[in-house]
């Protein structure tokens, strides 16, 4: 599921460009030489599985992600194994008579079923945090990719710049991928948030 929200977040974000207003970025590798042909236009790819793989604001965000799914999977697992245990400690003194009084069962059931409560409510705001990083995240590479490649075309002019995943694009000559050129681009860009992070 993450590598689907990943592939379709930058599928988003590869965009057509034609002009920019930044400085061109120096890259370390050759770009695609696809000069188009008189009367048409210029056009480059990207292949996305490289750039979410290869690009470094990606992989962390990935970890990021990733730690933070386990953690709430986790907490998730411990409150679920606890009310499974009381649930089971409940059926048991009730079929051996344990309670002193009916009012004594009915007190420890509706504290079972608050306890259900208020794990339905945490497993619902864990949802609701993972899909608001998720959503940061996805503005995020949204707005790097389209600020790297409004700079980055100011010098290249492709008329449209495409995004390759999957069988999107049946058949695409070498000469038109920049891909490289881009995840190194962006890469010498990247500052990592977490490394400032880690310092406080």
């Amino acid at each position: 599921m993450k590598k689907n929200i990943l592939a379709a977040t930058a599928l988003a974000a590869v965009v057509a460009l034609a002009s920019c207003n930044n400085s061109t970025p120096q890259n370390d590798t050759q770009s695609a030489n696809a000069e188009a042909p008189a009367g048409g236009i210029k056009i480059a790819y990207i292949e996305v599985d490289s750039l979410m793989s290869q690009y470094n604001f990606c992989k962390e965000f990935t970890i990021e992600l990733q730690k933070k799914s386990t953690n709430a999977r986790n907490t998730l697992n411990s409150k679920g194994q606890q009310l499974q245990k009381a649930v089971q400690n409940f059926q048991q003194k009730l079929q051996s008579n344990g309670f002193s009084s009916r009012e004594e069962a009915e007190r420890v059931q509706a504290a079972i079923q608050r306890q259900e409560a208020d794990l339905n409510e945490l497993q619902g705001r864990l949802a609701a945090e993972l899909d608001t990083e998720t959503a940061k995240y996805n503005t995020a590479l949204r707005d790097s990719l389209k600020g790297f490649l409004d700079a980055y075309n100011k010098d290249k002019k492709y008329d449209m710049i495409l995004s390759k995943a999957g069988d999107n694009i049946l058949l695409a000559d070498e000469r038109f991928d920049i891909t490289q050129d881009v995840i190194n681009g962006l890469n010498k860009r990247y500052k990592s948030t977490f490394k400032k992070e880690e310092k406080k």
